[in-house]
């Protein structure tokens, strides 16, 4: 079956499902936060209704009628693939049954028009933009172009519904003019709808009392007090107050979402911090990168307190096109303010360990390697107790297999780390 046939089929399912059903969907689409972005809204909105969310990476044309159909990929496997149809069969025209209230789905773009294919058969109610960076330029050429994408979300809302955009991207906020729906806007900055400030760190990350960011939300005339255990990025924050946003247009109470959020675990490869051996701690952030969410890594790495030396492993960014060079320059330029040591992993990595050098890095603190394994096997040697490690690159540079040489209990890498399946072990 070829993949247009299979786009077309799932497509078709998906589109009469959600006509029988009629669940509320909450699009979600941006550059960097959006599977974060998506936990989160969960996280707050399934105390009070019956969600489903796209699970693993089923965010493009195969994946999001998938989650639609609430059945997962059959692969190669072409009787797989008849059971999903046959599954998708019966939701249609057997008995009904106890079809989710709300869908929260994750809307990827890599090529131009992936956000006009899925939301012409998805309609969304709810519009969430993340943020707008350089990612996929290789098929956008342009950022312009990228924000272009990610606006047909919002541009798809009825009138009924709402867009949450965020009010801290130049990129995203002009995407307010595009809608007739409410727009709600969220953020750092005065002008936010829904502000986030106060922003406190524990204080000591290495305490085995849970770590997390406190900080205080203020809309509609109100503020009160959040605690996100787990979350030790700024950036992370975004993703929480994206989804009170949410729950406000549903008129969830304000207090309960506070408490409901403390729920809320940055996803695996996402900015999570994990015991490493040698009494280290890792901050895992493995499951892909790009310049913007890079640079925000290590600004949360440079905030961190750490009784040893600071690390970060930054592996090649892919699908920047003829953003590649000045994207992992930049990278490298911001570095050097942040760690004691850099390694990298991958040809184009090498980019930033020279531009790190050339800000006046000490070339003798900079560590390249072609391929994750050898990198892993060094740090293991050369770590000491008390250092922080940041392990970031996208998914060609597997650096997920740095964090499981390097974590004091490989055997939960399966619950803990991103790319555990069967499908990698020999990639």
């Amino acid at each position: 079956m070829s993949k247009k046939v299979l786009q077309s089929i799932l497509r078709y399912l998906a589109r009469k499902i959600l006509h029988r059903y009629q669940p509320k969907v909450i699009g979600i689409t941006g550059s960097v936060g959006k599977t974060s972005t998506k936990e989160a809204i969960f996280t707050v909105m399934s105390s009070h209704y019956k969600c489903r969310r796209n699970q693993k990476n089923y965010n493009n044309e195969i994946g999001v009628p998938l989650t639609i159909i609430g059945r997962e990929s059959g692969r190669k496997n072409p009787l797989a693939w008849l059971g999903v149809f046959l599954y998708g069969w019966r939701l249609i025209y057997g008995p009904r049954v106890d079809y989710p209230q709300i869908l929260i789905l994750e809307m990827g773009a890599d090529h131009p028009g992936d956000i006009q294919y899925l939301v012409k058969f998805t309609r969304p109610f709810v519009g969430v933009v993340t943020a707008v960076g350089p990612v996929h330029l290789e098929y956008f050429s342009k950022i312009e172009r990228i924000a272009q994408e990610k606006s047909h979300l919002i541009k798809s809302l009825p009138t009924a519904g709402w867009a949450v955009l965020n009010n801290d991207d130049d990129l995203v906020i002009p995407m307010r003019e595009k809608t007739s729906a409410q727009v709600v806007t969220y953020g750092f900055s005065e002008e936010a709808g829904i502000r986030a400030f106060d922003i406190r760190l524990s204080e000591d990350q290495t305490k085995e009392a849970t770590p997390g960011l406190s900080f205080k939300v203020k809309f509609h005339g109100s503020t009160f007090p959040v605690f996100l255990p787990h979350a030790i990025g700024r950036h992370q924050i975004y993703a929480a107050i994206a989804a009170l946003a949410v729950g406000s247009g549903f008129n969830l109470n304000a207090v309960e979402m506070s408490e409901r959020i403390k729920g809320f675990r940055p996803p695996a490869g996402r900015m999570n911090l994990i015991a490493g051996i040698k009494k280290t701690l890792i901050i895992d952030d493995s499951y892909n990168s790009s310049p913007t969410a890079a640079v925000a890594a290590l600004k949360t790495l440079e905030e961190l307190p750490a009784r040893g030396a600071k690390y970060a492993v930054l592996g090649d960014m892919a699908e920047l096109g003829s953003y590649t060079e000045q994207g992992h320059r930049e990278v490298g330029e911001m570095a050097v303010s942040c760690v004691n040591y850099l390694v990298t992993v991958g040809e184009k990595a090498k980019i930033i360990a020279e531009a790190a050098q050339a800000q006046g890095f000490p070339k003798e603190e900079i560590y390249s390697f072609d391929y994750a394994e050898p990198a892993g096997k060094f740090l293991e040697d050369r770590i000491k107790p008390g250092d922080l490690i940041l392990v970031k690159g996208s998914q060609v540079a597997r650096l997920e297999k740095v964090v499981k040489e390097l974590m004091a209990e490989p055997m939960r890498a399966s619950e803990l780390l991103v790319r555990q399946g069967p499908e990698w072990q020999n990639n």
